[in-house]
């Protein structure tokens, strides 16, 4: 067992679980807060399902929206006398034609890593320029005690990131191999005592996966897992739903779920699960083993995780390298926003995690293409049904970067048949709720906490504006211009320039290009 653990933090967790990056610097970005915060004229994208309204006028005392007010209509002059008023003392955003949404939830947000060389700086502003204003951490990769510091400094507004929410991977910090049910309930106990907010599991025997998480449960903490094949063939996505999983990350264990000719995927007998070139190949035929979509044994497992109240936290993006590793590893922000450290780490290897391209083909994506087309049919269906369906990224692997990734997912959800609306729902109130905060954040109502995101262009009509890099646009003049990216990311009622975050990334990257002498070339070519 104890092996087993270490193999698995080893290849999922990022090195820098046993030595941990460097701290955030003090926040010197951002004006506020103020005692008042009146944000006037804006059209608001509410988060639950709402249409658009505008416009609005959003007021903000003490980091909690006190009134929602509609001051007119589009097109029509706004008559100042309907407004609310400013107190003395007050700051007033100017926000006409723009649009609002809460502040985005990445259900799947490392914070960096020492392999990818990836400061903690960057990755916060990279998530903060792109709206990002709350991250569950899945398994503390800088130690808990690292990540623990930087939550209380982010919910005290000392360094400038999303609030943390801190889940501990498995068996983290435990002296012994953790080989029994008894041993299992006191290291969750002692994980609660330690401050974590849950616990991200890989994997482990039954009887102790049973005996973690029903405990972890009635400590009132929450889960997620990402079931690995090492022990997928004895512990799927069902038993975890049945024990009180909160959210299952990715989709391995799912289709295991609906197996009705084997037990264990159909893996070639020479396959290595070391070899991550085997190991992600293979995956890419595992849902096509599957029960096929709306049989008997697809409805019903979907329907009892539904009624389970369980979450699914895709992360598309993580994966989409699989099914088109040209267009994925050119993304245009690669340039200017990708460190040299972390394009390194992106490159064919044989130890770097998710880097498993050692003769990625044709084949290859075409089969990741056939298993996104079940994959994603499975998750439109589960939304339509009444289930939940996160946001989340998994950034700092396989040529995802911080930020960028997240509206990729996006995207993706897009492509699975998700209405622009429902998208916004999985990004914000869906988060909220998977993580137990949907009476602080979420949605834009009385009583929550003032964390918005800003826009000038429509994100429903094109969510590439939501992207740092903006959306490409002719105009009427025949030129072409960029629109778009994130104009304002608000947190705790703290006004930041979403593009001003977005040109400290990219000088720090420019600074390393030029220190190191690093040009970002394509694999193989000189």
């Amino acid at each position: 067992m104890r092996k087993t653990l270490l193999i698995l933090i080893a290849v999922f967790i990022q090195t820098a679980v046993w030595a941990q990056i460097e701290k955030a610097p003090e926040r010197t970005e951002g004006e506020g807060p103020w005692p008042q915060l009146i944000i006037r004229g804006v059209t608001l994208i509410n988060g639950n399902g709402a249409p658009p309204l505008g416009p609005v006028d959003i007021v903000v005392e003490q980091n909690k929206i006190v009134k929602i007010e509609t001051v007119g209509y589009p097109g029509v002059e706004i008559k100042d006398e309907s407004r609310p008023k400013l107190k003395e003392g007050g700051k007033e955003l100017d926000a006409s034609g723009m649009y609002l949404m809460p502040g985005f939830i990445d259900m799947h947000g490392h914070i960096g890593g020492e392999s990818q060389g990836t400061p903690s700086e960057y990755v916060f502003k990279l998530w903060m320029g792109h709206g990002i204003t709350t991250i569950r951490d899945p398994s503390a990769g800088n130690g808990l005690n690292w990540v623990l510091e930087h939550k209380r400094k982010s919910a005290a507004n000392k360094i400038t990131a999303p609030r943390i929410l801190a889940y501990t991977a498995f068996g983290q910090g435990s002296d012994e191999p953790i080989s029994t049910p008894a041993m299992a309930q006191e290291w969750v106990q002692q994980n609660a005592k330690n401050g974590a907010d849950g616990i991200k599991f890989f994997g482990a025997a039954p009887e102790i996966m049973q005996a973690a998480l029903e405990e972890n449960k009635k400590l009132g903490l929450r889960s997620a897992m990402h079931h690995a094949q090492l022990d997928v063939a004895r512990w799927n996505v069902l038993n975890s739903a049945r024990a009180g999983l909160t959210s299952m990350e990715h989709w391995y264990g799912l289709p295991e779920a609906m197996f009705t000719d084997k037990t264990v995927q159909h893996y070639p007998l020479d396959y290595n699960y070391n070899n991550e070139q085997h190991r992600f190949a293979e995956a890419g035929k595992l849902w096509e083993q599957a029960a096929p979509p709306y049989s008997d044994k697809w409805n019903s497992v979907m329907n009892e995780l539904i009624d389970l109240d369980f979450t699914i936290d895709p992360t598309f993006n993580i994966y989409e390298a699989s099914r088109d590793l040209m267009r994925t590893s050119r993304a245009e922000w690669h340039d200017d926003y990708t460190l040299p450290s972390l394009w390194e780490f992106y490159q064919p290897s044989m130890v770097s995690h998710g880097s498993y391209w050692h003769y990625w083909g044709t084949e290859e994506e075409t089969a990741w293409r056939n298993n996104y087309k079940l994959w994603m049919t499975f998750v439109n269906e589960y939304k339509n049904r009444g289930g939940r369906v996160t946001t989340g990224s998994d950034s700092g692997f396989i040529f995802q970067l911080y930020g960028f990734a997240y509206i990729r997912e996006m995207e993706l959800l897009r492509e699975a048949g998700f209405h622009p609306l429902e998208i916004m729902m999985s990004s914000t109130l869906n988060g909220a709720e998977a993580l137990g905060m949907a009476d602080k954040i979420g949605t834009v109502e009385v009583g929550k906490l003032a964390d918005f995101v800003i826009v000038e262009e429509n994100p429903l009509e094109n969510l590439k504006v939501l992207y740092g890099t903006g959306a490409i646009k002719l105009t009427e003049d025949n030129e072409v211009v960029r629109v778009g990216g994130v104009k304002y990311t608000i947190k705790d009622g703290i006004i930041y320039d979403a593009q001003k975050l977005l040109e400290d990334v990219k000088q720090m990257v420019a600074e390393e290009k030029e220190k190191t002498g690093y040009e970002i070339k394509q694999p193989g070519m000189k």
